[in-house]
């Protein structure tokens, strides 16, 4: 900048020469003492601010005479023309006014005050335009705005520059008047006296005012310091407020919305935590879902409108209460203690259904009414098919159990040539309707009910969780699967793959049809079929109805009346009839509706008979 301004200077000063004034570099006309000049006092001068005052500059007292004179004038040429007008004592601008006092210099002397004034006023004017780059520029010029008020106040170009400077020190003075508001935390956000609107003073008088402008970003800043405070309390809210009035401090920066982006993440991350929380709330066993409530309120509390985490948490939660840690129709399984896994269980939704026979229902009796609605106030894990005898061998191994045909040495099979069904010994769990070895992917029949029991206990055992049959409401709500008619499937013939039913085009191995069938029906098969051979029903289970009737926890009672009125097995210890329900690969249309059920003795076995189980959750 100095560089610059020396050659711009040099330049001024050979324009002066060319409009022919002189600056003599050596000689005089005359070498007496200047006895007679006026000496000139400089008045008190006030830069802008009062606490910007500097001392008025006064020119210092030289001695000239002819024995200096000539050395004087070569230091002031020499001070001119490196543009030192009025830096010091040896400056140019001082040294021609001394001379101005000695008659033979006075020309010489006059012109020089001339070239140093219109130097020094190019010169301050430069510093002026860097006074936001350079942090002593302001003093340099207010050290020339002193000078110049004493030797030249009455030029133009002087009094517009010295307007110039009064412009700058009132910005000065607005702006750190706007600093102080700024530290004693008035910002003035909302208009009127604050830090924001001295420094808007400021600027408005010098659009470029750097210091000004830093201080509308520090304003803007403490704004964003409030808004960062709020969202620390999780008051979003009252963040978003001080971000509003943020923006419009600087409307054109992007600090608010970098800010408002930064904060909407950490609100958003936060979110999240409490939701994780909640959902790490459900698994334990006690006050699990009260707590989970609870953090699905203080997502409430600061979450934005419509944001999915709250749904998602209320959604768990809703699912907690009525289906553990499961979701409907999921699938799992439990592993066993000695090895190996539980039969896959499907997550049937809770719901309310009327349990027994409508009005006025074909095929009917009274052992199935009065009817009642019955409501689940959870979900429930059936197990997807009947329990085979694979699944049933891995618990006799594990336990030596003997089950009721094995200890009585006989159950009741299928006999081809007759079409009926006989006692034949040695048949047990281990064999198949006709009273041959069966696959392990066969529902195991010729168990009793208490087997059936037994196998659901030694479940609970192994896996830590309420294994057990189902009752009847829970058979029949599995069932129906959602439908209100006579059979699963609605009403009449069942759909092509439906399941393992009395069809009118069925044949045994030796050519035999069924008398009492379902008619225009065949499924391909005579006795049971391996499970989920044909089709799942709408909550994922196959076979409810169908290929062989299942034990139920309850006790037989000729009817409903006097039944619980929810979904808990109607059971009375000591009980000889236990429930059978669901129809067989045997059984008579009438008998697959889904509100059929019989009583047999709880230790009848037989190749028609199976069962599955269920899962509290």
């Amino acid at each position: 900048m100095r560089t610059k301004a020396r050659t711009r200077l040099a330049k001024a000063v050979a324009m002066y020469a060319a409009m022919g004034v002189v600056v003599l570099v050596g000689g005089c006309r005359d070498d007496r003492d200047s006895a007679h000049a006026k000496p000139r006092t400089a008045p008190t001068v006030t830069v802008g601010d009062a606490d910007a005052r500097l001392p008025a500059w006064k020119a210092p007292h030289m001695d000239v005479d002819r024995r200096n004179a000539q050395a004087l004038a070569k230091q002031a040429d020499d001070a001119l023309a490196a543009g030192r007008f009025a830096d010091d004592d040896a400056s140019s601008l001082p040294i021609f006014m001394a001379l101005r006092d000695y008659e033979p210099m006075r020309a010489r002397a006059e012109a020089g005050v001339d070239h140093s004034i219109a130097g020094l006023v190019l010169q301050a004017r430069e510093t002026l335009a860097a006074i936001d780059d350079d942090p002593d520029a302001l003093q340099r010029v207010r050290h020339a705005a002193s000078v110049l008020r004493v030797v030249a106040l009455d030029r133009p170009d002087v009094e517009r520059f010295l307007q110039q400077v009064d412009r700058v020190e009132d910005g000065q003075r607005y702006s750190e008047r706007g600093e102080a508001e700024l530290a004693q935390g008035r910002i003035g956000e909302n208009g009127g006296d604050g830090a924001i609107a001295w420094f808007r003073r400021a600027l408005a008088l010098r659009a470029t005012d750097a210091r000004a402008r830093q201080g509308l970003a520090a304003a803007e800043s403490a704004l964003i310091r409030r808004a960062e405070d709020a969202s620390a309390r999780e008051d979003y809210a009252g963040a978003e407020h001080w971000l509003v009035l943020a923006g419009r401090v600087r409307p054109q920066a992007d600090v608010v919305a970098e800010a408002r982006a930064r904060i909407a993440f950490e609100r958003a991350a936060r979110i999240g935590e409490l939701r994780d929380a909640g959902i790490t709330a459900l698994a334990e066993p006690r006050r699990g879902i009260e707590t989970a409530r609870g953090y699905l309120a203080h997502i409430l509390r600061i979450a934005p409108a419509a944001d999915p985490t709250a749904a998602e948490l209320r959604r768990r939660i809703d699912f907690a209460v009525h289906y553990g840690l499961f979701q409907p129709g999921q699938r799992f399984t439990d592993g066993l203690q000695g090895g190996g896994r539980s039969p896959t269980m499907v997550v049937i939704p809770y719901g309310d259904f009327t349990m027994g026979a409508a009005p006025g229902e074909q095929g009917a009796t009274d052992a199935e009414r009065p009817t009642r609605a019955i409501h689940f106030e959870r979900g429930l894990a059936v197990s997807m098919t009947e329990v085979t005898v694979g699944q049933f061998r891995r618990f006799v191994e594990a336990t030596r159990y003997r089950s009721r045909s094995v200890r009585r040495g006989y159950s009741i099979a299928y006999d081809l040539r007759s079409g009926n069904f006989v006692r034949r010994g040695n048949v047990d769990w281990q064999h198949d309707y006709l009273g041959r070895l069966a696959a392990d992917d066969l529902p195991v029949v010729h168990v009793s009910a208490k087997d059936a029991s037994a196998y659901a206990e030694w479940l609970a055992q192994e896996t830590g969780h309420r294994y057990r049959l189902p009752s009847e409401a829970e058979f029949e709500y599995a069932a129906r699967a959602g439908s209100k008619a006579a059979y699963p499937w609605g009403a009449g013939t069942p759909p092509a793959g439906a399941g393992n039913f009395t069809g009118q085009g069925d044949r045994s191995p030796t050519g035999r049809a069924w008398q009492n069938a379902f008619t225009g029906y065949a499924d391909g098969s005579w006795g049971p079929t391996p499970v989920a051979h044909y089709a799942a029903d709408r909550f994922g289970l196959h076979d409810v109805t169908g290929n062989v009737s299942e034990w139920v926890a309850d006790c037989w009672h000729s009817s409903y009346r006097r039944a619980p009125r929810d979904q808990r097995a109607w059971f009375n210890p000591g009980c000889r009839q236990r429930v059978l329900r669901g129809g067989s690969w045997a059984s008579a249309p009438a008998q697959a509706r889904s509100a059929w059920r019989s009583g047999l003795d709880a230790d009848t076995t037989n190749a028609r008979i199976g069962f599955r189980v269920v899962r509290d959750l």
